[in-house]
């Protein structure tokens, strides 16, 4: 058995709870924190569990603050589960140097290069050490697993989908970085990560990955029209065609107006549960 992580607070909503905890990762090496939302049905019975990813500089805190998706998880009877970025407060070299590389940017991969492979296995952290760490301690249904996200954590949660499709049966994305290996976050991140070697990186790109491991049910994602970064680092058309090419069901919608904000998540983010508990339960 695990150790309980330590609870940091605790706050009721909708009827059901939101908590915060911290505990020591093995996968990182440190301490991660981690948040859950347990729904009202909780209490009763065990529940679905959805993960959600979040974006570049955000913390386990942003989804759970600005989202507004513990009113639909406590209709529909999931719990969320929101981990952080990266590790934190390390002492890894460089890693607050850049929004976008180290603290608030773990990629969701495991680092093969020194310094960043001590710390920085998000991948291992969200699809194996997380998810048994909440098994264990909470009153979810590990079988009945979906995973979605939000830039950077929209990119984290198709790879982890489509690298292990028995674990996750819906996955869902809001703007997410389609094809990193195209675009600058992703290079920056692949290279101080993985090194320069091009076939690690098509492991953790979802556009690569699609078209050797399809995912055998539909894969929503909604992109806003007017998000900044669509087209020199989201590229959510390079993904679309990957599809194509292998059959793969895409509900893709373009959200007119919408920008990279919570605001854009909070307008659909009921959508997004409700297509995962269609999976789920």
């Amino acid at each position: 058995m695990s150790q309980a992580p330590n609870l940091i607070s605790q706050s009721v909503c909708f009827g059901g709870t939101v908590n915060f905890y911290s505990h020591f990762s093995t996968a990182c090496n440190s301490e991660m924190k981690f948040a859950v939302y347990l729904p009202p049905q909780a209490k009763s019975r065990l529940v679905p569990v959805l993960y959600f990813l979040s974006g570049l500089t955000c913390t386990e805190e942003n989804f759970m603050t600005k989202a507004g998706a513990q009113q639909f998880a406590a209709r529909y009877g999931v719990a969320l589960v929101v981990p952080d970025t990266s590790p934190r407060n390390t002492a890894t070299s460089g890693e607050d140097e850049d929004r976008d590389l180290g603290t608030g940017a773990g990629f969701y991969v495991d680092a093969t290069q020194e310094p960043w492979s001590r710390h920085y296995q998000m991948y291992r952290y969200v699809v194996q050490e997380l998810p048994a760490l909440i098994a264990e301690h909470f009153p979810i249904q590990p079988e009945r697993q979906g995973i979605f996200g939000h830039s950077m954590g929209g990119h984290g949660a198709l790879i982890c989908a489509l690298k292990n499709p028995h674990q996750y049966r819906s996955v869902s994305a809001f703007a997410p970085i389609a094809a990193p290996m195209k675009c600058p976050w992703g290079q920056k991140a692949f290279t101080h990560y993985l090194g320069s070697d091009l076939e690690s990186w098509r492991t953790y790109d979802a556009s690569e990955l699609i078209l050797t491991h399809p995912f055998q049910r539909p894969i929503l994602i909604d992109q806003g029209t007017a998000d900044q970064f669509l087209e020199t680092q989201l590229m959510p058309e390079i993904f679309e065609q990957a599809c194509a090419k292998v059959g793969q069901s895409l509900i893709l919608r373009m959200q007119e107006g919408y920008d990279h904000s919570y605001y854009f998540i909070a307008t659909f983010v009921e959508d997004h549960i409700r297509h995962h508990v269609e999976m789920l339960t």
